[in-house]
């Protein structure tokens, strides 16, 4: 009996410990709010120079993107973002003082920037990034509060969360944030140079790359130890290749120009950007100035190389007969756009002989392209962009199988076929 009694004490106090190391990791980096947050917030006139800055690092931060739907008011919120765990919607961002954030300070927005922990103290899903935009800075937190305090008020109330048993608690979202994030700041590399550093303050910070460009846990929480190595997009199903392996999406061996234009146009010499990445460049890449989009690009350059997706050294097997099928369509559907030898037309088309993109070990994008379509976005510098039809209605899985398995073996590409597997996890 004592021995019982003592195993349920031992329990007790161990979870009594574990209670108050969540509370406390949950509450670590926290700056208390001034004494007269709570009180009623007065009219305020930032200058005309901090909206702009504001409104631009909105843009930086593609914050529309989830804050607006599609015709409604900007920054009003209602994004349904769809995650393993359910769905999130987004806040309202604009002035009104009942849905919006029209009775918030300064101090509330940048400890929701920072911290992660909404007006009245409860924790915020990390649907919004906060452990990307931990790293912005007090001075940018403030310019973006001052810019959607500018912005006409909409009264939209904000939905409520669809999110799935214990995650729609916030017992559950504390221990996930004890677990996997940690406020903290953007710290400047003194052995760098001054635009390598304002391009790793925008990618690591109001980008937020890694939110797509990263791998995920079994949490949800992106591994930071692995950096922009590449990850699924959580039930999209789209792939965000790594930028540091020179097999998928890395740019060491890119013209810093050429990374620029496919941030400012969506398209360069060197590739195209399609899928989620089209909406980052359409919403916001293309509105940055030509520093930052140079500053990006040579931090994008310099990210340390991956070995990762090394390519397999056996000899791949491919089905004379999948690649007979696949050729018959590809001649029918394909050939038109991307020539008979996979050769693409300069300015319209991409080639399809040696793409990285159609030879990665993801086939994610490649079955998402044939079956909805692949589009640029339109952007002032490229204003009238080509794009691919969806051919889901005139292909069936076995046939989009065969067709892209015939594109990964034909004109010397040597990518493994695709499976019916594959195709049904798209």
């Amino acid at each position: 009996m004592r021995r019982l009694f003592f195993l349920l004490v031992f329990l007790a106090t161990l979870a009594l410990l574990s209670v108050v190391a969540v509370v406390a990791l949950n509450i670590r980096g926290e700056d208390p709010l001034p004494a007269d947050a709570a009180a009623p917030i007065a009219p305020i006139a930032p200058s005309a120079a901090q909206v702009e800055r504001g409104r631009y690092l909105a843009l930086a931060g593609n914050c529309a993107g989830c804050h607006t739907t599609r015709g409604g008011a900007d920054y009003a919120g209602g994004v349904g973002i769809e995650t393993p765990f359910g769905t999130v919607f987004s806040s309202n961002l604009t002035p009104d003082p009942q849905a919006g954030i029209g009775s918030w300070s300064a101090a509330h927005f940048w400890r929701a920037m920072h911290n992660g922990r909404s007006k009245d103290g409860r924790l915020l899903y990390p649907a919004f990034p906060y452990p990307n935009f931990t790293r912005v800075t007090r001075e940018d937190s403030d310019a973006l509060f001052a810019y959607l305090r500018s912005v006409p008020p909409a009264p939209t109330p904000n939905l409520a969360h669809k999110l799935r048993f214990p995650y729609d608690t916030q017992a559950a979202l504390a221990v996930w944030r004890a677990l996997s994030f940690t406020p903290g700041s953007f710290a400047a590399d003194p052995a760098r140079p001054a635009e390598w550093n304002r391009g790793a303050y925008l990618v690591e910070g109001l980008g937020h790359c890694i939110a797509c460009h990263g791998t995920r846990n079994v949490l949800g929480a992106t591994e930071e130890k692995l950096g922009l190595s590449g990850g699924l997009i959580p039930v999209e199903n789209w792939y965000a290749p790594s930028l540091t392996s020179k097999r998928e999406a890395g740019v060491a061996d890119w013209n810093p120009h050429d990374i620029v234009a496919l941030l400012k146009t969506g398209t360069s010499p060197r590739g195209s950007v399609m899928g989620p990445m089209a909406d980052v460049v359409f919403r916001s890449t293309q509105y940055l100035d030509e520093a930052d989009l140079q500053a990006m690009a040579v931090y994008l350059k310099g990210l340390p190389a991956s070995e990762a997706a090394a390519p397999a050294t056996a000899p791949i097997r491919r089905d004379a007969r999948v690649m007979e099928r696949g050729s018959k369509i590809y001649d029918q559907r394909c050939a038109y756009c991307h020539g008979d030898v996979g050769q693409g037309a300069l300015g319209a088309y991409p080639p399809l002989a040696g793409n990285r993109a159609v030879l990665m070990a993801s086939t994610a994008n490649l079955i998402q392209v044939v079956r909805h379509g692949g589009f640029l976005p339109a952007t002032a510098g490229n204003p009238r962009p080509y794009g691919m039809p969806p051919f889901n209605q005139a292909l069936d899985d076995d046939e989009v199988a065969a067709v892209l398995t015939f594109v990964r073996g034909a004109w010397g590409n040597d990518a493994p076929a695709v499976g019916g597997r594959e195709m049904l996890r798209r």
